[in-house]
């Protein structure tokens, strides 16, 4: 299966903020920790660095699907450092490789929503509950970085065999 990086996201820490939305950027150097440059106070403090926590993988045709819903949902706004399109939500599955240009990652496991998704100004607490709901079973993919180096958007993703 094949598809595109549609979009490389990330935020920089910055003090009292969680790690959405994020922000798009044209290239980032994937390490085994995750993207250069990005920080996820789950990842980086609750998670305590967890190397299956390294990237957050989630498709576009996922983002349609959700605004055909009604939900106003930008590629970074859930959190994810890689939006890709031309591989659907069920082509993700724990235990796929994938690589795009030099970066190889390997899914981990799916990702829960949490109320950190309130945060969002189309969410808030009101729509909060209702917005967890709507994402359970399709929330993204956490991934394990199996090597490292530089991603770009339009960079092609392939699912390696094996």
């Amino acid at each position: 299966m094949a598809g595109v990086v549609r979009q490389i996201n990330l935020k920089q820490r910055t003090p009292g903020e969680r790690g959405l939305p994020k922000m798009p950027v044209g290239s980032a150097f994937v390490s085994l920790g995750g993207v250069k440059g990005d920080y996820n106070v789950y990842r980086q403090e609750e998670g305590r660095g967890d190397p299956d926590s390294a990237l957050l993988v989630f498709p576009l045709e996922t983002i349609r699907e959700l605004n055909s819903e009604g939900w106003p949902v930008r590629p970074g706004d859930l959190g994810e450092n890689i939006t890709t399109e031309g591989i659907p939500y069920s082509g993700f599955a724990v235990g796929k490789k994938f690589r795009a240009k030099g970066v190889t990652f390997q899914v981990s496991r799916a990702c829960d929503p949490c109320d950190n998704l309130f945060l969002l100004p189309y969410v808030g607490k009101s729509k909060g509950p209702e917005f967890m709901k709507v994402l359970l079973g399709r929330r993204g993919w956490y991934a394990r970085v199996l090597s490292e180096g530089w991603v770009h958007t339009g960079d092609s993703l392939t699912e390696m065999s094996g």
